[in-house]
């Protein structure tokens, strides 16, 4: 149930309680009008306008209190089903005119060959779009000679492996789904070539799922197979957790922590989910210099053309 509905249902509820209040009143009212004497009247007035300030009174609190079990209902209701809420991580590519961590975005792309590559895939990159962001060219094309690639028909008709090139996209784990789903005790891993895009807050929600995976809380109990993450839908993934101290040895030195890790595997699946974002945000200054310079210029032809207009004075010869 999504968490609109569960609202109109709240709503809905606190309408009915408004009507019963309503109707209880008027009852009261009719049976304070058909008293017979005046002076009883009055004096049951009295008594029944305190009772009826008291009921509304009880009224209001119960309400209100109905009211905050129910949203509070519907916040872990929600929570469960959509997963805890992501934090909000400083990514340095976020500014207006950031750019990626390069270095980043190479150690990424090794946390992603030894660690994520064995079950997920990434097949809108090709190893040619690595060049001049993370690596060279001789770097890239000794990375994609390793791997095989079936190819053809060749002049017989048949097919043929060779090594790999830059124009090959990335190898895929599996043959089919079906495959996946069977090695993955019937998990489809997701591709994550545009991950941080098809997820919501998707940078800080890839980042809180790596790092996420804690024991379950008491009273929570998880399938056999399944592991406990709180920001995952349902808080049940058949991942388990990958990311653990030391898992890489970084080229350069870096030390492989688990947040270091998770950050620079976020780094690059941004990166290949918005490889055109540094050209972007580059295009988008320099637009915005040039409409600046002819704005200028605008307000200078303007203030050119309509100052004559502006300063002259008319005078009103009424005599003649």
């Amino acid at each position: 149930m999504s968490l609109g509905k569960k609202i109109r249902i709240g709503f809905d509820g606190f309408g009915r309680i408004n009507r019963f209040i309503t109707r209880a009143t008027g009852q009261r009212n009719h049976s304070k009008l058909s008293s017979g004497n005046d002076a009883l009247k009055h004096g049951l007035d009295g008594v029944g306008s305190a009772g009826l300030k008291s009921f509304r009174a009880l009224a209001v609190i119960g309400a209100g209190v109905s009211g905050l079990l129910s949203f509070a209902t519907i916040a872990y209701s929600d929570e469960a089903e959509h997963g805890l809420e992501c934090p909000s991580y400083p990514w340095p590519h976020e500014g207006i005119l950031s750019s990626y961590d390069h270095a980043s975005i190479r150690r990424g792309h090794q946390v992603y060959q030894q660690v994520c590559a064995s079950c997920h895939s990434m097949s809108l990159i090709s190893y040619r779009d690595l060049v001049g962001v993370a690596y060279t060219e001789e770097e890239t094309k000794a990375m994609a000679a390793e791997i095989e690639v079936v190819d053809g028909p060749n002049d017989e008709g048949e097919m043929f492996t060779r090594p790999g090139k830059l124009s090959d996209r990335f190898p895929q784990p599996y043959a089919n789904e079906a495959a996946a789903r069977f090695a993955n005790g019937g998990a489809y891993p997701p591709d994550l070539s545009l991950i941080t895009k098809a997820r919501h807050n998707g940078q800080n929600y890839v980042f809180a799922l790596l790092t996420g995976y804690r024991d379950p809380p008491a009273g929570v109990s998880i399938r056999e197979g399944l592991h406990y993450n709180p920001y995952f839908p349902g808080g049940a993934i058949a991942m388990p957790k990958m990311l653990n101290d030391g898992a890489v040895e970084y080229e350069d030195g870096t030390p492989a922590t688990e947040a270091q890790m998770g950050k620079d595997v976020v780094s690059f699946l941004s990166w290949a989910a918005e490889p055109e974002m540094e050209e972007r945000k580059l295009m988008g200054f320099k637009w915005i210099f040039v409409l600046s310079l002819a704005l200028l210029q605008a307000a200078y032809y303007r203030r050119l053309r309509w100052s004559v207009l502006k300063s002259r004075k008319l005078v009103l010869d009424v005599v003649n």
